[in-house]
């Protein structure tokens, strides 16, 4: 026979100890001697009497057997003792480690995946809004069985492994005693039912694909890299969770003449010699018609002019940006006769080394 020391002893507390001072007797020293905390010596076999004494004394019935006849006597009736009971106070162990038993509950709605698309656009449509249609494919729920999964006429039955919680409890044996782990049901997959016969149409997934036509609103202003969320038009939930939600990432496309510097517009006007040397009034392109700009004389490459209000729309928020128009005066490349004489007779008045008549 195994010597034991009384467990009432190994708890510190009286034999008429209620089961609420039992628990917390066991909570303190249980703390006090877990290996992962205690690296004395003997704090390993201490935890172990400690967990012994308060798996029989939580529970009424072992209790009340080890009150009467004692550790011994229970052997002697039972030929292991306490150890071949299959004790049932593992979930107040969990419950004195982590302030509450663990529970298992069904799973409960879960949403659908997002969807990702990219998108790209022109730099008109960027800076001005626009609208467009776009193809998506998406998981709806099934519209034969609507999402059950279930044929017609027919509905998922309670698991019977799980009794519908969809978890189940998983006891193991470790040199710190016995524990418990809750895990999903293998046999319906946390379900908590069972489809017995299955959708036609989906052969049990309550899903089907579909290839829909989504509306999109791009506001003014957007750039490279922007993202546009839609919600609830993503793939369809589980048990009732509702749809995920539809990311489009933009792609500006470069334009021909204009930059993009923030809000600000940049476009790069080109003149000759003669218009920045006398000045001229020439028209310039905006993203919303052509504006007359006056160029003053004597205007150098570099030189900036601002068109209020002619860049981008301010995102989320009213106002625009400004177009700024850098002057580049140009040199020709090639020159007729008559206009090489010119510049050359030019070059001679306007030659700094000569004074002027």
């Amino acid at each position: 026979m195994v010597v034991k020391r009384d467990y009432y002893e190994v708890l510190g507390i009286d034999r008429n100890a209620s089961n609420e001072e039992i628990r917390r007797a066991f909570r303190r020293l249980a703390f006090q001697h877990h290996p992962d905390r205690n690296r004395e010596d003997g704090a390993e076999e201490r935890f172990k009497e400690l967990n012994e004494a308060y798996e029989v004394l939580s529970d009424r019935n072992k209790r009340a057997t080890y009150d009467r006849f004692g550790y011994g006597g229970a052997e002697d009736l039972f030929g292991r003792g306490f150890e071949g009971f299959g004790f049932g106070g593992l979930g107040d162990i969990f419950e004195a480690f982590f302030g509450g038993a663990a529970s298992a509950t069904r799973r409960g709605p879960k949403p659908g995946s997002d969807l990702y698309h990219g998108l790209s656009l022109t730099f008109e449509e960027a800076a001005l809004g626009c609208d467009r249609e776009i193809e998506v494919h998406r998981t709806e729920n099934c519209t034969l069985c609507r999402g059950t999964g279930a044929k017609p006429g027919t509905s998922p039955s309670r698991c019977p492994n799980c009794n519908g919680s969809g978890q189940v409890y998983q006891v193991q044996r470790s040199i710190f005693g016995r524990f418990t782990n809750i895990v999903v049901c293998p046999k319906c997959r946390g379900e908590g039912s069972i489809i017995t016969e299955t959708c036609p149409r989906c052969r049990g997934s309550g899903k089907e694909g579909f290839k829909r036509t989504i509306s999109v609103r791009i506001p003014p202003g957007v750039n490279n890299g922007s993202k546009i969320r839609l919600g609830g038009e993503g793939d369809a939930g589980e048990r009732g969770g509702p749809p995920g939600d539809l990311y489009f990432t933009l792609t500006v496309s470069p334009h021909e003449f204009f930059g993009r510097e923030g809000d600000n517009i940049i476009y790069e006007l080109p003149v000759n010699f003669a218009q920045a040397a006398l000045g001229t009034e020439i028209t310039v392109s905006t993203l919303y018609g052509e504006v007359r700009l006056k160029v003053a004389p004597g205007s150098q490459t570099g030189r900036l002019f601002r068109l209020k209000g002619k860049g981008v729309a301010h995102l989320n928020r009213g106002g625009r940006g400004d177009q700024l128009v850098r002057l580049r005066v140009v040199t020709p490349e090639k020159l007729t006769k008559r206009q090489r004489q010119l510049f050359e007779e030019l070059n001679e008045g306007l030659d700094p080394k000569k004074k002027p008549k």
